[in-house]
């Protein structure tokens, strides 16, 4: 039966219990007493959410306090280990799977290094799907207890529908790539294991605003810097997040050749690929067959070298321009969103680190309105590497909280991959 605003008694149901279990996971451990004003709820409607949430396995008691005259009362937790999610992240060095319980503890991890020929898609699948399987066996958990995989990606993901979600990777070789449907072609989940594949620097910005430096923020900016660049934007208009193709705004007319083809992208200057190239072409000395991370920690200690040793010049000018092409990148996030906060991540960003930070925050002021650069903090985001693998599995989490802790049925509509500002300002205990 439906109310005059069209949800049904479900409907209510389902909300009240989303309530009860973000409001635990969030601020818990909590009383009955005190969930009450925490979501609005009666005490009444709060018994029986609790009620059926113990019985459903996914709350648990944990401890007592003392009540003013009464009782003492009983505190209450998301229960760990009633559930648990996957996450991939599909970088540009490796593929990354963790598997975490239900408050994102890591339970089991699995990392498959890329080759040069990193991004073959029937590799790609061959790892996820090794990996998954790795993880579970590691942690003796079977596979019918996952509340879903989440997987980060780089390029723009489409939900076809028959298809499932399909990625439009064009700086990595992936035209109209199904990978959904490749994994379930292969996997050894069950067919109601659901899988949420978005884009990586939207998975990063999923961390960083519910558990990093992002929390509180209405208006951010989470930026991803790897190979190549992304960026994810949050805004009340858009709180769920969303992946923008940042790294391929043009920087320069006419400027070098960019991986996707075009020419003057900011990451054919800011990526580290580019980066290491442009150091390569001056004369650089990089090391011979090193990957992209042991290349650019080998820049770094050129230009930034121990004391008594001399700095390598050419290391120097290209991190000095390197730092204002960011900054005036970010210039541009700044003239656009007016964000309160940028936080910068991914593998590249964080080994430039807090050196690389003074210049690309003096470029990005005097490359933006002098408005909204004085109203955004620019800094590293917080949860350091393994963000996107956290990010990627936060997806399956926010669709089992969106459905009142129930896994979602198959084939299920874009997670609400965001929790209202209140409750995303709060870390699990």
């Amino acid at each position: 039966m439906a109310g005059r605003n069209g949800r049904t008694v479900r409907d209510l149901r389902r909300g009240n219990r989303t309530a009860v279990l973000q409001r635990l996971y969030f601020d818990g451990p909590l009383s009955r007493f005190e969930l009450g004003p925490a979501t609005g709820l009666s005490s009444g409607s709060v018994s029986n959410v609790v009620a059926e949430l113990i019985a459903d396995g996914l709350v648990e008691e944990a401890g007592s306090v003392d009540s003013d005259g009464g009782r003492p009362r009983i505190l209450l937790r998301v229960a760990p280990g009633s559930g648990h999610m996957i996450g991939v992240d599909v970088g540009e060095t490796r593929v990354r799977i963790g598997l975490f319980d239900l408050t994102l503890t890591e339970l089991a991890r699995a990392e498959r290094p890329l080759t040069r020929e990193r991004y073959e898609v029937e590799g790609i699948v061959g790892h996820i799907r090794d990996g998954i399987a790795e993880v579970l066996a590691e942690a003796g958990i079977g596979p019918e207890r996952l509340l879903g995989v989440g997987i980060g990606v780089p390029g723009i993901v489409e939900d076809t529908g028959d298809l499932g979600a399909v990625v439009h990777g064009q700086t990595i070789g992936w035209d109209a790539v199904p990978l959904e449907k490749l994994l379930r072609d292969g996997t050894q989940l069950p067919d109601d294991v659901p899988y949420f594949i978005d884009n990586g620097a939207r998975t990063l910005g999923q961390a960083e605003m519910w558990f990093g430096g992002g929390r509180g923020a209405r208006n951010a900016v989470v930026v991803l810097f790897g190979s190549g660049v992304g960026a994810c934007l949050v805004t009340p208009e858009v709180e769920h997040g969303r992946a923008v193709e940042w790294g391929h705004l043009t920087v320069r007319v006419r400027g070098r050749r960019c991986r996707c083809g075009a020419l003057g992208c900011l990451e054919a200057y800011a990526g580290a690929e580019s980066l290491l190239d442009r150091w390569r072409e001056q004369g650089g000395d990089v090391p011979e067959g090193a990957d992209e991370e042991t290349a650019l920690t080998a820049m770094l200690a050129g230009a930034y070298p121990a004391e008594g040793r001399e700095a390598d010049p050419v290391a120097v000018a290209v991190l000095e321009e390197t730092a204002e092409y960011v900054g005036a990148g970010l210039s541009d996030l700044i003239n656009l969103f007016q964000p309160e906060r940028i936080l910068i991540g991914g593998w590249a960003g964080l080994q430039l680190g807090t050196r690389f930070l003074p210049a690309v925050r003096l470029h990005a002021a005097s490359y933006s309105l002098r408005h909204p650069a004085h109203k955004v903090t620019i800094d590293l985001g917080r949860l350091g590497p393994d963000a996107v693998t956290v990010g990627a599995a936060i997806l399956p989490l926010a669709d089992f909280f969106a459905h009142g802790g129930r896994r979602a049925e198959p084939a299920p509509e874009a997670p609400s991959s965001s929790l209202p500002t209140a409750v995303a300002e709060r870390v699990p205990h």
